[in-house]
């Protein structure tokens, strides 16, 4: 299948939420009216942290039906697909953070070293504040909800800027977020770059942005104006290092990890490296994984999406052009379509580690696989290269497990599985150095976006403090010295708060 003429249909345009009295409000009108919410302490009560966490899992389920065909219209995201890596992700984590919300935000007392006692101590989560939460258009209502359900549970304030690669899901969510959630708590910023370029000159108490590592740089430059912290997932290059055990289920699971959405996933593995003497028939068996889910015509499967616009069709075109070219390169599939945004399941074999499609993460349905003669060598390709967001490794036996989790630096490490580590609630989600920085999901999102406060209290009925002040005689410094101020060891006395500390 060749290139075929451009979809000459313009991309919907997408239109800010009124503000109810007949004007779109300002980026700066936005800003004002989260920091004033922020400042009145809107967010703080559990109750309503609650309210909102609930009027999000009404949208999800009263709105799933809008957001399951703005999907399918911006990327051809299937229906069932939408719904376990995007509107029930979200679902989940609604449910998640309200059945463990209480005990979040509980505060947690802490040990006193004997000098200071008497004294009680403790810790409490506190919200940061107002929050800017920059979505991405590859899964535009998971990374963009996402992150608002630590932030709402943590008591902030939030404004979500969908992407605009995503312009029906933007539309969407603008419609659907003001019917459902407090527009005091939450508010939806539509638009390109220059509107996130004017959000991101403003202060926030926090930034989560999911993206590229380009504009993940230019987020933390602009974050660093104000000292706001970031929480920045960047995606990267996920290797899949396949030693022994069942090839077949290697193969099967692989596939499915790399095609989903299209294989414009962060964590999809991005290349396959085949380890060692027996590995020759491994291309075809993920050839015919491919072929099993989707038909011998991918094109003609309604389980099968789309890439999201021409400019990433045409860079991953360009892959499989160079790939055809280079004679040293067996190409499995290939087939593409320029009207429709198809590109088939494809894999290449026998790729030159230096070739463009090894240098940036692939984004798309094209799976580099390249052959290692040892666990260690393929350990030594994969940290030669900017740290992925995630690394994975099939094999059954125990000693290599230990082995790669030891010597791997990644975001996150996974077994015989691709994926499935993102839809866990209980496990953080984030990157490492070139790959991101912070993590969201289930308490970490939560803990995220709070500030640990420590509070301490000491009476001042007795002055047991006069020890430690000048001057410092002979005798006072012994006494003082001889008791670490800083420890938790045994002289250190257990108070909770509101207990009476004695005199």
């Amino acid at each position: 299948m060749g290139l075929t003429s451009r979809r000459t249909a313009p991309p919907r345009a997408s239109k800010q939420h009124d503000d109810g009295v007949g004007r779109a409000p300002s980026v700066r009108d936005v800003h004002v009216q989260l920091r004033d919410a922020s400042a009145t302490r809107l967010m703080h009560t559990r109750r309503m942290r609650a309210l909102q966490l609930k009027a999000l899992g009404r949208m999800l389920v009263e709105g799933e039906q809008e957001l399951l065909d703005a999907l399918a219209a911006d990327l051809g995201k299937p229906a069932v697909e939408a719904h376990l890596t995007e509107i029930d992700l979200v679902k989940h984590e609604v449910d998640f953070a309200l059945l463990h919300l209480s005990e979040w935000m509980e505060a947690h007392h802490a040990k006193i070293p004997m000098l200071l006692q008497p004294a009680s101590a403790k810790t409490e989560p506190q919200p940061k504040g107002a929050i800017l939460i920059i979505g991405a258009w590859n899964y535009p209502v998971q990374v963009l909800l996402g992150p608002l359900v630590g932030a709402l549970a943590a008591g902030n304030v939030a404004a979500l800027k969908p992407s605009e690669l995503a312009p029906a899901t933007s539309a969407a969510i603008a419609r659907l977020v003001p019917r459902y959630l407090d527009r005091r708590a939450v508010q939806v910023l539509e638009g390109g770059a220059d509107v996130s370029a004017e959000l991101l000159g403003l202060e926030w108490d926090h930034i989560c942005f999911t993206g590229s590592q380009r504009v993940g740089r230019i987020v933390a430059e602009a974050a660093a104006k104000h000292l706001t912290p970031v929480t920045l997932e960047l995606g990267g290059k996920c290797p899949a290092v396949v030693l022994d055990g069942n090839l077949h289920a290697a193969g099967r699971r692989i596939a499915h990890g790399k095609i989903l959405n299209a294989g414009q996933t962060c964590t999809a593995p991005d290349y396959v490296l085949a380890v060692g003497q027996g590995m020759e028939k491994l291309p075809e068996v993920i050839h015919r994984a491919f072929v099993r889910f989707f038909g011998r015509d991918a094109s003609a499967s309604r389980d099968y999406g789309r890439i999201v616009n021409r400019k990433a069709f045409d860079r991953l075109v360009g892959f499989i052009e160079d790939a055809e070219i280079d004679r040293s390169v067996r190409v499995i599939g290939g087939g593409y379509d320029a009207e429709t945004l198809y590109i088939e399941p494809t894999i290449l074999v026998g790729v030159d580690p230096e070739a463009a499609v090894m240098q940036e993460e692939i984004f798309g349905p094209i799976l580099p696989i390249l052959t290692v003669a040892s666990l260690d060598e393929a350990m030594r390709f994969i940290n030669a290269r900017p740290s992925p967001l995630a690394a994975y490794l099939f094999s059954e036996r125990p000693r290599p497990h230990s082995v790669f989790e030891d010597q791997v630096r990644a975001g996150a490490i996974a077994f015989n599985v691709c994926n499935m580590h993102a839809a866990v609630s209980t496990l953080p989600f984030g990157g490492v150095g070139a790959s991101g920085m912070g993590n969201y999901h289930g308490r970490y999102g939560f803990d995220t976006f709070s500030q640990l406060r420590p509070v301490f209290s000491k009476t001042a009925l007795v002055d047991t403090l006069k020890i430690a002040y000048p001057p410092y005689r002979k005798g006072k410094t012994r006494v003082v010295r001889s008791v670490n101020l800083g420890s938790a060891g045994r002289q250190d006395v257990d108070v909770k708060p509101g207990d009476k500390p004695g005199m």
